[in-house]
This record gives C-alpha cells, sequence and structure tokens, in this order.
C-alpha cells in the first residue's frame, strides 16, 4: 500500500497502490498538496494498482480537487475498476471529476 509520485511534462502523476482508505488518506493529501505548493497545477491520480476507496477517500478526493481548482488547476482520475466506476457514478462523483480509462488517455490533451 502506497502512493507513488512522479511527474510526466507538466502533470504530476500519484499512482494509488493497494487502498484509499481512512489510514492512508491524509499521506495521499500531504503528497498533493505539497506539489501544488511547489506550483503544480496538473495531477493525475491513477488506480490502476487499486481494488477499494472507502468514504473518507472519496472525501480526501473531493477536497483536493477543489484546492486544485480554487489555484486554477484540474485533477483528473484514471483506471478505476468496474467497482470503484460504479462507485464514482453513485455517489455522483463522476461528475466532479474527469475520469479516464487509463492514465496515458488522463494525460493527453491536458
Amino acid at each position: 500500500m502506497g502512493f507513488e509520485v512522479s511527474q510526466n511534462g507538466e502533470v504530476t502523476l500519484v499512482e494509488v497502490e493497494g487502498q484509499l482508505i481512512v489510514g492512508n488518506r491524509q499521506e495521499l493529501k500531504q503528497q498533493v498538496l505539497e506539489q501544488l505548493e511547489g506550483g503544480d497545477l496538473k495531477f493525475v491520480i491513477d488506480f490502476a494498482k487499486t481494488g477499494y476507496i472507502d468514504s473518507s477517500g472519496l472525501g480526501v478526493l473531493v477536497s483536493l480537487s477543489k484546492k486544485i481548482r480554487e489555484q486554477g488547476g484540474e485533477l483528473r482520475l484514471s483506471s478505476l475498476n468496474e467497482d470503484l466506476r460504479t462507485l464514482f457514478e453513485l455517489t455522483k462523483l463522476d461528475t466532479l471529476f474527469r475520469i479516464a480509462d487509463s492514465k496515458e488517455q488522463a494525460l493527453e490533451g491536458f
């Protein structure tokens, strides 16, 4: 379980491995906010290696999206498995986030 942060041109790519839950959400938030404070405005959070997101994980994504938008940036999500995509649809969060099928697709046109 962890987070891998890398740069892809002007885009900060965060890969979530394992689960995004109450126990690790603050670590994700801290890493993204540090990048934001450093001037990064374009973010992709990739969930290719993620099996589960709890309500606190969803909450931190919403919070980060709001903070990034306030700075004039954008947060995109990618590689949600079928269960996670259903979760975003049921909670209507698919209308808040731009969700791509792959990180490559999310990086396109940024």
